[in-house]
């Protein structure tokens, strides 16, 4: 007996299905063959930790959806899709002439395929395997169908990030409370996850965690330092719930701080609060982006600000960290209600961060902590 744990109503999946059909049916193609991830739990609700081996959703314009995988993962099928059509491999099998026939019984030889070309399951070798098996099918890359449709979160999905947002607040706390002399980054992180997976975390994090000289360079990783005395730590919290983040960042010191740490953090402080005030419905994502880089560097806390200042976050499977939607100053694009960002701004190896939702008149904190520089 298998229990079913859709994650969703089986009817927000077939309006999700309903949207691609009707965009594919607008470029003349005759299904998607679906290999991003996120693409395929997204539209069939199909989920399982295995979800690096040989596996893809066929979408077709008419008909019902079909999922392709390893036989292993049946159980998964079972409890999270909510289509019943499946073809699966198993390991001694040519995994390529399986593919094939499953597309070809499902579509036709000589169908109009729209393909996600930017996903990183499909490789150079398997797309030309695909292509030598399948020589009358046409292929089309429509791969910001559907990563452009989920940039635009309904309530539930919204409500899972709430979820995330406070089991990130959890590992902040314990981080916080683990930064003290004489420990080490491994023990921090340690205390961090066991905190966000009891706070309902999916999956631990921690994310970024790094101190000393790392604690100035973005994408540190915790190690075996010992922290010391007047270290700063830079945390960023990453946990997710049903694989949709919520994340933030808080600053820190060890046992002491300086008034110029703290005057740096107020500064970083006062101006995310002016870009995030800035955002809302239709608001053009240079805005708040103009505000961050012209207050850091007007501030004289940096001499060049090349990173990004938004990033879309929601559903995410490793290896993603972010949805392709950022804030940066040749951005095109305007703000919308339902989409949901990961906002930071980074200066003299200290980081403040909020996820927040675009709301019909402005924003929602998703991440609540206090805003401040902690000195453990």
């Amino acid at each position: 007996m298998v229990t079913q744990n859709y994650w969703f109503p089986r009817e927000d999946y077939l309006a999700r299905v309903e949207k691609v059909r009707a965009q594919l049916a607008a470029q003349g193609l005759d299904a998607l063959v679906a290999f991003m991830p996120e693409t395929v739990t997204y539209l069939t609700g199909f989920f399982t930790r295995g979800y690096t081996s040989f596996q893809f959703a066929i979408i077709p314009v008419t008909g019902d959806p079909v999922l392709f995988c390893r036989d292993v993962e049946e159980y998964y099928l079972d409890a999270t899709c909510v289509f019943p059509g499946r073809v699966m491999w198993t390991d001694s099998d040519d995994r390529n002439k399986v593919a094939a026939a499953a597309i070809t019984r499902a579509l036709g030889p000589k169908a109009r395929i729209g393909v996600e070309m930017q996903a990183w399951p499909l490789n150079a070798a398997r797309f030309a395997g695909l292509q030598a098996a399948l020589p009358e099918a046409t292929w089309t890359d429509v791969s910001q169908l559907v990563t452009v449709m989920r940039f635009i979160k309904s309530p539930a999905e919204i409500a899972y990030q709430r979820r995330a947002a406070k089991a990130a607040e959890a590992g902040m706390a314990a981080g916080i409370a683990a930064a003290k002399e004489g420990a080490t980054e491994r023990e921090m992180a340690a205390d961090i996850c066991a905190a966000m997976i009891r706070a309902g975390s999916d999956l631990p994090g921690p994310g970024v965690l790094s101190s000393g000289e790392r604690a100035f360079h973005l994408h540190g990783g915790y190690s075996d330092r010992v922290l010391a005395r007047g270290d700063i730590v830079q945390l960023e919290t990453t946990p997710n719930v049903r694989h949709y983040h919520a994340r933030f960042m808080r600053p820190m010191k060890v046992s002491v701080a300086t008034d110029a740490d703290h005057r740096i953090v107020e500064t970083l402080i006062k101006i995310q609060d002016e870009a995030i005030a800035a955002v809302g419905p239709g608001v053009k994502a240079t805005v708040p982006d103009r505000i961050y880089r012209e207050g850091v560097l007007g501030a004289g806390l940096r001499e060049t600000y090349t990173n990004k200042t938004f990033y879309s976050v929601g559903l995410l499977l490793q290896p993603s960290g972010g949805e392709p939607l950022e804030a940066e100053p040749t951005s095109a694009w305007s703000f919308e209600p339902g989409m949901t960002f990961h906002s930071y701004v980074l200066a003299k190896g200290f980081g403040m961060s909020e996820t927040i939702a675009i709301t019909e008149t402005g924003i929602e904190r998703l991440t609540n902590f206090p805003r401040q520089l902690f000195v453990s």
